[in-house]
């Protein structure tokens, strides 16, 4: 069943990635703007603890026990504080990681619907999993980092003006260090952001190929071929190491100059805060909070780091996933589009007219032929209008949303059963179910509607599985519905059954089913008869037995058979 979803995460900005990264914060735009004054308030208190603590210090060795109880005071408050914004800004950075990492799935998944038979031709099906399995992770990071990073940044400020106001050659010191210290680790990050652009986009190559093998197994072990194909994925699965070991490299020298570095520089600070001490130019309570302060810079300087290390893995995934999103399908979307009218559906390819409102089917003498005429009437292939409007100047979302076209290449979804068939909570499952004779499948599950299905139905039959799939599709309840061979793969019976009770479920609806089955054709308001691609014959069902020797041929040898 080829319908776009329901869920509509917005329009991305695909130009590039820092814009893809962008679009993903504005729309999450309240929740990072909380995250962010949260990370700055929770960083802030962080950066005041050390001058109270050398403030309450000086108070103790003055004995001045008014300003000592008032400094531990104002400490247990700063403390408070800390700990209330800090839990809050970390739930709020949770939601930012999320939001981004399922709004790209959304977006992504969307895409690959509007791209449909397109999306296989134009990109490797490793590309579109190794986003939802690996490259979110690293966009919702990249999004979570920036209200950390904001309150880290805040925080070395804030430490550098108090030091600046207590010691000038202190200050100077952080001052000038710090932007050292992210120059050093800027240094590696081009070399990572390089080395993770190739295992990336070796590790997209081997899931594809991976796919390929799952998929093609039968064939393969058919002739013969499944060594030299677990010979070749083995080969590529090396090469993914030696790339990831490389990646690693880099990163481990990453991950040590965010230790060494900041470590450095708080024995720095430390050394010199005590000869300023020893030289009586500062106080002990001043040589604490120096202390205090060098060790507390270690955090923010290694958030500082993270951010360069996170928006660079980030802005690599977020390539991919414009690549993705900049990839044009097949059919795309017209520039200036018109609202689509209610009518008679046409298709000028075949010359076929589907009366509104009424059970239509379409014979064709070669089969391959009605596939294709269904395919311009949903508009999977460019021919058609509806009451005289082209297809193709109509939007591509709204057509999908009014036009539902279901073939055996539709699949069932792995979970449970009911929300496979009824994703929008319609309700009417039963009626369905029963419309399209398949009570009895549910019936026989251990747990109904409840039970967990395999991917792709593999736990039912074909007969099944095609009936499942026109009860989900009778759910959907479009205004035309068109149904590709939906009864070729049960019995006699079933299909009578099936045939009877989808007129009555679509009643009043436009109903297209592409058929030779007699049982089937019975029991329509009107057939359309196509040979060579061409509307040759149209009206009732009898009238074209009579009528038409080719209509009756076709449908009588298949009666026969």
């Amino acid at each position: 069943m080829r319908r776009l979803p329901v869920t509509d995460p917005g329009t991305p900005d695909s130009r590039s990635a820092t814009r893809y990264l962008f679009w993903l914060i504005r729309r999450s735009r309240l929740t990072v703007a909380a995250a962010a004054l949260l990370a700055i308030a929770w960083m802030g208190c962080q950066a005041l603890v050390p001058a109270l603590v050398g403030r309450a210090v000086d108070a103790a060795v003055n004995r001045d026990a008014a300003a000592l109880l008032a400094g531990a005071l104002l400490l247990f408050g700063v403390g408070v504080v800390q700990a209330l914004t800090g839990i809050t800004r970390h739930r709020f950075a949770v939601t930012n990681w999320l939001a981004a990492a399922f709004r790209t799935v959304q977006v992504v998944v969307r895409q690959a619907n509007r791209l449909g038979s397109t999306l296989p031709r134009r990109l490797d099906a490793g590309e579109v999993v190794a986003i939802g399995t690996s490259d979110i992770t690293h966009i919702g990071g990249a999004v979570d980092i920036t209200s950390r990073g904001a309150g880290s940044l805040l925080a070395v400020v804030t430490i550098t003006v108090v030091l600046l106001r207590t010691s000038v050659p202190l200050g100077l010191i952080v001052l000038v260090g710090v932007p050292l210290l992210m120059l050093v680790v800027g240094l590696l990050i081009r070399p990572l952001h390089r080395r993770q652009k190739a295992y990336r986009e070796s590790q997209g190559r081997l899931t594809g190929r991976a796919a390929d093998l799952v998929g093609g197994l039968r064939v393969l072990r058919g002739v013969g071929g499944e060594s030299a194909m677990a010979a070749r994925y083995r080969a590529e699965s090396q090469a993914l190491r030696a790339a990831g070991v490389r990646t690693a490299r880099v990163e481990s020298l990453l991950e040590a100059a965010q230790v060494l570095l900041p470590g450095a520089f708080l024995v720095l600070v430390t050394w010199l805060g005590a000869r300023f001490a020893a030289d009586g130019r500062i106080t002990v309570g001043q040589l604490v909070s120096f202390y205090a302060y060098a060790a507390f810079l270690v955090a923010p300087l290694r958030q500082l780091t993270d951010v360069l290390d996170k928006m660079t893995r980030g802005h690599v995934s977020s390539r991919r996933v414009v690549a993705v999103l900049r990839v044009v399908g097949d059919l795309p979307d017209p520039p200036a589009p018109v609202p689509l009218p209610s009518g008679e559906l046409a298709d000028s390819g075949s010359g076929v007219r589907i009366p509104p409102g009424r059970l239509t089917a379409i014979v064709a003498s070669t089969p391959a032929d009605a596939a294709r005429i269904a395919d311009r009437l949903g508009r999977y292939a460019e021919g058609a209008t509806m009451d005289g409007v082209p297809l193709s100047a109509v939007a591509l979302a709204e057509v999908r949303n009014r036009i539902l076209v279901v073939d055996n290449d539709a699949r069932l979804f792995s979970g449970r059963l009911g929300s496979d068939l009824d994703p929008d909570g319609r309700g009417g499952v039963a009626r369905a179910l029963a419309a399209a004779a398949a009570t009895d499948i549910v019936d026989a599950l251990p747990n109904a509607l409840d039970t967990v299905t395999a991917d792709r139905g593999r736990c039912f039959s074909g007969g099944q599985q095609q009936r499942l799939r026109l009860a989900r599709a009778l759910l959907a309840d479009p205004e035309v519905l068109i149904l590709v061979e939906p009864t070729n793969a049960v019995d006699a019976h079933t299909e009578a059954r099936i045939a009877e009770r989808l007129r009555a479920a679509r009643s009043g609806r436009t109903t297209v089913v592409c058929t030779s089955s007699p049982l089937v054709l019975s029991r329509t308001d009107h057939v359309c008869y196509v040979e060579d691609g061409r509307l040759v014959a149209a009206g009732r069902h009898r009238d074209l037995l009579r009528g038409e020797p080719g209509y009756a041929r076709m449908v009588l040898r298949e009666e026969k058979q």
